[in-house]
């Protein structure tokens, strides 16, 4: 059939009307409402726990750059204060002053030996020496 002759055709004549009343099945309208109202509720519920989840977030954004600002902080003075440790550490002039009295007093047991064992050997074996006034 060409399509001028659907145009030429008398109109076939449907034997059942599948869109009347009586063969759609009723549905009741509680049911879609309410299916409708639980949707819009978990919705609505999605959206807040996504803005609490949000805010959550944003605040402990905040509270991480406030502490890495502390912490960066403290890390600069603990490293000026290691500084200055260092610093006094390899000052050696008051270990330079304590090598020299250490030499002197070094010297000064040598010749105390030396003076013990004189006497010593021109005594016999000395176990005590308490010097007199």
């Amino acid at each position: 059939m060409s399509p001028a002759s659907y145009l030429a055709a008398p109109p076939r004549v449907a034997r059942v009307n599948c869109s009347s009343v009586v063969t759609i099945r009723s549905m009741w309208n509680w049911l879609v409402y309410a299916a409708l109202i639980a949707g819009a509720l978990a919705i609505l519920g999605a959206l807040a726990l996504l803005a609490v989840r949000a805010l959550q977030a944003w605040r402990s954004f905040k509270r991480l750059r406030r502490h890495v600002a502390k912490e960066l902080d403290r890390l600069a003075d603990l490293g000026e204060a290691t500084a200055d440790k260092v610093a006094r550490a390899t000052d050696t002039e008051e270990l330079d002053r304590s090598l020299a009295s250490l030499r002197l007093s070094l010297a000064q047991l040598a010749v105390l030996r030396e003076a013990l064992d004189e006497v010593s050997d021109t005594v016999g074996s000395v176990t005590a020496f308490v010097p007199q006034k």
